[in-house]
């Protein structure tokens, strides 16, 4: 039978040895840029539009799903970059809304999805 001391070590060991060590940190991921094609001459290269993910709460929704509407509107204190996401139907594009703006998306097939920040 282990000594309490000698069973902590041991259990200490393998926890350091399976990764579990706190003290140990991996050096931060970094992405390369995104490649960007070339564009024809005399044209600019339209900016690819990301989505960051679900906005937040200070963005107002309100959704009337039997007349296919949305009324999106930003209350965050800050202009915010927003889109309409439409499950099996036409997105909207990546709109600037400064803080007190509303707009309103309608569509024509799927249904509401929701609102991401781009």
């Amino acid at each position: 039978m282990l000594h309490p001391i000698r069973k902590s070590f041991a259990l200490a060991a393998a926890v350091v040895a399976l990764g579990g060590g706190a003290a140990l940190s991996a050096a931060p991921a970094v992405a390369a840029p995104a490649a960007v094609a070339p564009s024809a001459p005399g044209k600019a290269a339209a900016p690819k539009v990301t989505v960051q993910g679900t906005a937040p709460a200070c963005v107002r929704r309100d959704v009337i799903k039997h007349k296919k509407t949305v009324t999106v509107g930003n209350d965050c204190g800050k202009a915010m970059h927003l889109k309409v996401v439409i499950n099996n139907g036409p997105d909207s594009k990546c709109l600037t809304y400064q803080n007190g703006e509303a707009w309103t998306w309608h569509w024509g097939m799927g249904s509401y999805g929701k609102v991401v920040t781009c």
